[in-house]
């Protein structure tokens, strides 16, 4: 515990305190992850989706930014991009397209892959 909450508790003891348990504080107000910054924060990141949390948290606070992402978005920060956490089924067959179709491409240079 640092020597300040230490400090902050003495003197809420010797006022006469006798529970250890914080009291509810108000926080920032529920208001802070409104409809319209959630919907901003969605355009801006489909948009862009290397942005940073930091970038966006010009908007708000990093943790509500955070929770935007994650929980009213739906997506996560994977390395420098944000991206969705269940890919759509377009997407997954997109990809497997792709891997389908460098597969072929390295056939067609290399043959067929001989193990040792």
């Amino acid at each position: 515990m640092k020597k300040t909450a230490l400090h902050k508790w003495v003197k809420r003891v010797s006022e006469g305190r006798e529970s250890v348990i914080d009291e509810e504080s108000s926080g920032r107000p529920a208001a802070s992850r409104t409809e319209e910054k959630i919907a901003n924060i969605r355009k801006i990141v489909r948009a862009n989706r290397r942005l940073t949390v930091r970038s966006l948290a010009e908007q708000v606070d990093r943790e509500t930014v955070r929770k935007i992402i994650s929980e009213d978005i739906d997506m996560r920060k994977v390395c420098a991009k944000i991206v969705p956490k269940e890919l759509t089924e377009e997407q997954k067959q997109r990809r497997v397209t792709i891997c389908q179709d460098l597969l072929e491409r390295q056939y067609a240079i290399f043959g067929p892959c001989h193990h040792r």
